[in-house]
């Protein structure tokens, strides 16, 4: 009787349960998404499909983008006894009596056992220890997901003897993908009911999803259930309806359209421009869209070199730093070294001197190249033969570190392309810079000086593209 009425709770239970979870794929024909690491002819799929999964895998990857979902699948295929635990919830205490029967199946029935553990980073030290002579006798073979870099957060011993899988959040086809079908499935999802969701309001909940399959199945589910259906009987999802299902207001960023270059253009205008108010209203817009933070930062980066320079040679630092710590992290609290980077290049001096590169460029297209002199050229392979490097004056071992000997072809002394700024640093460049040139044009007799005047934005933006 007891069964019964727990067989009839169980079921309740299931039909019950959040849209989230009755629309988990049983299959991998059903599993969309990480196509990388499952797709037809992966490793993965066919160690799961031939039920030949032997070896430790660890799940690595952002929250709802399948890892425990992958786990329950491979619980449908194989004939091995699948045990569940949370890390979370469960201690050496749980673990040892888990062991202690799966050694136990083993014995009587040749059967063996794959552990899920779920959040295994929460697990310290001692409880990963504990778990790693089962798995390396293969008493258990583990499934770990998490959410954390397991480089960092899983000994390295469990990592050594197991295989790392990273999850990707999901596309935005793939994210429809679950929509529709949450909509269309008459077993476990709306397909008994009439809805007609607006793209519109089907765009907003895919984009503000951010690839998080659960967050979006959530919404659609919120939208649904909160929304009366009217006298013919349809329930209608508007954009103001996403927008309240998924709590944020759409934001017109369209990634492949105008809105999106025009937001990275008035960001970054903002930083030139040293407004770090207006530089984090674009910012804040661009990250609420859904915009690719590492987009946002090499943007940043290029920036620093373009726009900053010499007058705060810093900057570059910080920005390259800015993505190096964002890699670490990941959003949200990634956030924090994008906007520092962010605030200061805005506040930093700002000198784009840099762009003396393409006035040395634009002389080489119009002029040709011309040949190294003598002095400068390599003298290691046959300079006692050639007189390569011969005459070569070895600048560390003159006062001052600093001789002012011909580095440029005779036919360019005298040609200046590098300006330097009066901001920041760079002035102090300029100090030093004009003492070197006047020792330089003293010595080598040099009295027509060729300034090359500065180039138009249309022009450095020609030679970039013939650059490229």
């Amino acid at each position: 009787m007891n069964d019964l009425f727990d067989h009839a709770m169980q079921e309740r239970m299931k039909s019950e349960a959040p849209l989230a979870a009755r629309m988990r794929p049983r299959t991998l024909d059903e599993y969309i998404g990480q196509e990388h690491i499952v797709g037809e002819g992966k490793l993965l799929r066919r160690a799961i499909e031939a039920d030949r999964l032997f070896s430790s895998i660890i799940l690595w990857g952002p929250p709802g983008t399948g890892k425990t979902t992958l786990a329950q699948v491979i619980a449908n295929t194989t004939k091995s006894h699948f045990v569940t635990i949370s890390a979370i919830l469960a201690g050496k205490a749980d673990l040892r009596v888990i062991i202690d029967e799966a050694l136990e199946r083993r014995r009587l029935h040749n059967e063996r056992t794959i552990l899920f553990v779920d959040e295994v980073h929460r697990w310290n030290k001692a409880q990963q220890d504990a778990l790693l002579p089962h798995v390396e006798t293969g008493a258990v073979t583990l499934i770990g997901a998490t959410t954390e870099n397991p480089y960092f957060e899983v000994i390295k011993a469990l990592i050594s003897r197991s295989r790392v899988f990273q999850l990707r959040n999901l596309n935005q086809e793939e994210t429809g993908i679950l929509i529709d079908r949450a909509l269309t499935d008459k077993e476990r999802g709306f397909g008994q009911k009439s809805v007609i969701l607006d793209p519109e309001a089907r765009g907003h909940l895919i984009e503000t999803a951010s690839g998080d399959a659960r967050n979006a199945l959530n919404a659609i589910e919120l939208a649904v259930e909160s929304t009366p259906a009217n006298k013919d009987g349809i329930i209608h999802i508007t954009l103001d309806v996403a927008q309240e299902s998924i709590q944020r207001r759409a934001v017109l960023y369209d990634k492949d359209g105008d809105a999106h270059y025009d937001t990275i253009s008035a960001f970054i205008k903002s930083v030139r421009g040293s407004d770090p108010d207006a530089a984090l209203y674009w910012l804040a817009k661009m990250l609420y869209a859904g915009e690719d933070p590492r987009f946002i930062i090499r943007r940043l980066i290029i920036l620093a070199g373009e726009d900053i320079g010499l007058a705060d040679p810093m900057g570059l630092v910080v920005a390259s730093a800015a993505a190096q710590a964002f890699d670490f992290i990941g959003l949200p609290e990634g956030v924090y070294p994008i906007v520092e980077a962010t605030l200061y290049l805005a506040t930093a001096p700002k000198s784009n001197s840099a762009g003396a590169y393409f006035k040395a460029m634009k002389k080489l297209e119009d002029e040709g190249q011309i040949s190294v002199p003598k002095h400068l050229q390599d003298g290691n392979r046959d300079g006692p033969a050639t007189g390569q490097g011969k005459d070569y004056i070895y600048p560390h071992e003159q006062e001052g570190h600093f001789t002012p000997q011909q580095y440029l072809p005779k036919r360019l002394l005298g040609t200046y392309f590098y300006k330097p700024s009066d901001e920041g640093y760079e002035s102090q460049v300029a100090t030093r810079l004009e003492m070197w040139r006047e020792a330089q044009r003293k010595a080598l007799g040099i009295t027509d000086v060729k300034n090359i005047p500065d180039m138009s934005e249309e022009q450095i933006m020609e030679m970039k593209r013939r650059i490229k």
